[in-house]
């Protein structure tokens, strides 16, 4: 990975991680809740996630925080994200930092 594709993709993460459930005090990024972010050549970005719970009723204000917060980065043209359930969402895709933060360390 070159060094602005790099920079590209450590603010996307920033910016993911200022992404909550409003259910739960951790960002999605730390609970695993991203599972990719593809970026190519012309900065269009795909991210790829999940949710802890397929019945998440939050799940449209998570979806329209990603998009924005990502489209906000000027280097982004464009934002897709592909939400998906496979494999599931569990514990052990958190962070040690969001299981701390939750109690569960």
């Amino acid at each position: 990975m070159n060094n602005e594709l790099q920079a590209l993709q450590d603010k996307i993460v920033v910016m993911l991680r200022t992404v909550y459930d409003p259910e739960i005090p951790v960002n999605i990024y730390d609970l695993g809740m991203i599972y990719d972010v593809d970026i190519d050549e012309n900065n269009n970005v795909t991210v790829e996630m999940t949710f802890t719970s397929p019945s998440c009723p939050a799940s449209d204000f998570i979806l329209m925080d990603v998009q924005l917060k990502v489209e906000s980065i000027p280097e982004v043209n464009n934002v897709d994200i592909n939400l998906t359930f496979d494999p599931p969402w569990d514990r052990s895709m958190m962070s040690e930092e969001a299981m701390l933060e939750l109690g569960m360390m």
